[in-house]
């Protein structure tokens, strides 16, 4: 029941959704458009690639790493082709690794790259389930003083990860996928509804106005673009590549 058997496409929140979908779909979408794969949808599209690495992860090291390259959007924008940055963040690099070890095939999904994302998970699945991971937040963390992801709060979700899940599923089942589970027909439905002033949702919701308010208004806007990309980054040997 609560893998949604049943259904061709399948939608589920944060490491919870990974561990429900995880063994019974065939690609895994994960989404968390502020900001981790909206960065990596920045990365790739340049031609370079992003190791994720998962929060806190203190074996972990960035040998390339260059301190203006960071999360945000917008330090992104002059990354080399063929570049491999490590990039950790607490939701979606976190996930990706969890969703790794699931044995599905791994997406990097948002708001600018939902198009291209569906064609690739079509094309992987071939007729076989495809799941949505929006990664929501988690009620506690600071991202510059958390230390232990035992302070990690419960699941947080958020509007701009529905939203952006919500556009890969619209993307599904416009290019023919079929049999969408309740929950992925309502975050579908949901963002039609919302498309038309989707910047605007962004930038109100609470993730958004965190954003902004810390002067990161600009990575808010790249990342409440639609459509504007043909990367689909896909997980190869723990890189996202293109």
């Amino acid at each position: 029941m609560f893998g949604q058997e049943g259904f061709g496409l399948r939608l589920e929140w944060g490491g919870e959704g990974v561990t429900a979908l995880g063994g019974l779909c065939a690609v895994l979408v994960v989404v968390d458009v502020l900001s981790f794969t909206t960065s990596v949808d920045v990365v790739v599209g340049r031609g370079a690639k992003v190791r994720p690495v998962r929060w806190l992860d203190q074996g972990a090291a960035a040998p390339s790493a260059d301190p203006t390259w960071t999360l945000r959007p917008s330090s992104l924008t002059t990354v080399p082709r063929g570049q491999v940055l490590e990039l950790p963040s607490p939701n979606g690099a976190t996930l990706c690794t969890l969703a790794d070890s699931a044995g599905a095939a791994v997406l990097a999904g948002c708001l600018r790259n939902a198009e291209a994302v569906a064609r690739v998970a079509l094309e992987i699945a071939d007729g076989r389930p495809i799941g949505l991971i929006p990664a929501g937040e988690r009620w506690g963390i600071d991202i510059n003083t958390t230390k232990s992801e035992q302070f990690f709060g419960p699941l947080r979700p958020c509007v701009e990860d529905f939203m952006g899940a919500g556009a890969i599923l619209a993307a599904l089942l416009e290019q023919g996928a079929g049999g969408a589970s309740v929950e992925a027909q309502v975050a579908a439905d949901a963002f039609r509804s919302m498309e038309p002033r989707l910047e605007e949702v962004v930038a109100e919701s609470v993730s958004g106005r965190e954003l902004i308010g810390a002067g990161h208004a600009e990575d808010v806007g790249m990342a409440s673009l639609v459509n504007v990309s043909k990367a689909a980054p896909r997980l190869v040997d723990g890189v996202l590549q293109g």
